[in-house]
């Protein structure tokens, strides 16, 4: 079991994609008090904001395969296949998903009005603006270059 752990933890593209997420996700709560002078905490654990985890994850991820494999392998072209959809993924789908949730949740609001609601609301932040995925984009290039080279 040591050496599954080992070579996990050797594994640079898996560990540029870690470590990219994490940074991600633990700069949400203190660059959302920054813009918004507001604690949220649950950005710790949620999709959405800036930057984008995903975006970090599948670039730092991607890069460093290509850092590692080099940029002209089979294994690079899957894997930025694979980032573009990602990438596409949070920007459009999850984010239209979102803007539908928000629009459902005033509907609802409207319509009920002054009688509570046992259902809960859907879930609105669910998908990144343009910015937030090339924050993610641009945390996940420097953390696999760093991992990559191990800087």
């Amino acid at each position: 079991m040591e050496e599954f752990f080992n070579q996990i933890i050797a594994n640079k593209p898996l560990m540029a994609g870690f470590i990219a997420w994490f940074i991600a996700q633990i700069i949400k709560p203190p660059l959302h008090f920054i813009a918004r002078r507001e604690w949220d905490w649950t950005l710790l654990v949620s999709a959405g904001g800036f930057p984008s985890s995903h975006s970090a994850l599948i670039i730092g991820t991607t890069i460093a395969i290509g850092v590692q494999e080099g940029f002209n392998s089979a294994i690079f072209a899957i894997a930025w296949v694979i980032a573009m959809i990602v990438i596409y993924d949070a920007t459009g789908v999850r984010r239209q998903a979102g803007d539908h949730a928000r629009i459902l949740n005033l509907m609802l609001d409207e319509l009920f009005t002054g009688h509570p609601m046992a259902e809960k609301e859907l879930k609105e932040r669910l998908g990144h603006t343009p910015r937030e995925v090339l924050g993610g984009v641009v945390l996940g290039v420097v953390t696999a270059i760093v991992v990559g080279l191990g800087v």
